[in-house]
């Protein structure tokens, strides 16, 4: 099985992993140029299925171990950010948490999320940072996704990203992370890299799983 991959649209894919009952019998296809490794398309939930998988998580505002689990991204961007800088978080989910962080901070937030929060009317706007969290294995498109929220960032600004990632695909068939029927793509470094290299930015690694855009 092959198809092009949905970030660079290369053809130089292959199976990397075929995933047995845990991981909803999925293939999981590896892209040679961008290093993304993604589920094919059509094997993809559809929305509804999508909104009742995301309806089980207990995402509470106020609960101290999901705030830690978030400071893992806030703690090595925040000291980037400058007094009022104007940010969004994308894909903020039922349980807008770092939103509430950040507004706690001082910062002005706007948040948006395509289930729960679906104010289209905050893409239209440009922001100082965005942040998004435990959203880029979600995205369906993931090219249109990241030149959305590319085109929103300001110069200078920053998009801080985190996503489980893996240094070693070889790895992959044990990771739980693509047990989550709704996760369907799967980065590395390199992709980041990638990405970055293609929109002009420069990209960071400061913890595990967090990657820092900058611009500007």
């Amino acid at each position: 099985m092959s198809e092009p991959c949905p970030l660079c649209q290369g053809l130089s894919t292959s199976l990397l992993h075929k995933g047995g009952k845990a991981s909803g019998n999925r293939d999981f296809l590896h892209c040679g140029e961008c290093d993304l490794v993604f589920v094919p398309r059509s094997q993809l939930l559809d929305s509804q299925q999508q909104n009742d998988r995301y309806l089980e998580h207990n995402n509470d505002v106020y609960d101290p171990d999901y705030r830690k689990f978030l400071s893992r991204l806030y703690d090595e961007l925040k000291p980037h950010l400058l007094t009022g800088a104007k940010g969004l978080d994308y894909g903020s989910g039922p349980g807008p948490a770092l939103v509430a962080m950040m507004r706690e901070d001082g910062f002005d937030v706007d948040m948006f999320d395509i289930f729960f929060h679906n104010d289209e009317a905050v893409l239209e706007k440009t922001y100082d940072f965005i942040t998004c969290t435990e959203t880029a294995e979600h995205f369906t498109d993931p090219a249109s996704e990241f030149q959305r929220l590319f085109a929103m960032m300001r110069e200078p600004a920053w998009l801080g990203i985190m996503t489980g990632m893996l240094a070693d695909w070889s790895q992959f068939p044990d990771w739980y992370y693509h047990h989550d029927p709704t996760h369907v793509n799967f980065f590395s470094a390199k992709t980041m890299s990638w990405i970055a290299q293609k929109h002009q930015y420069t990209a960071t690694y400061p913890a595990e799983n967090v990657v820092l855009f900058r611009k500007g």
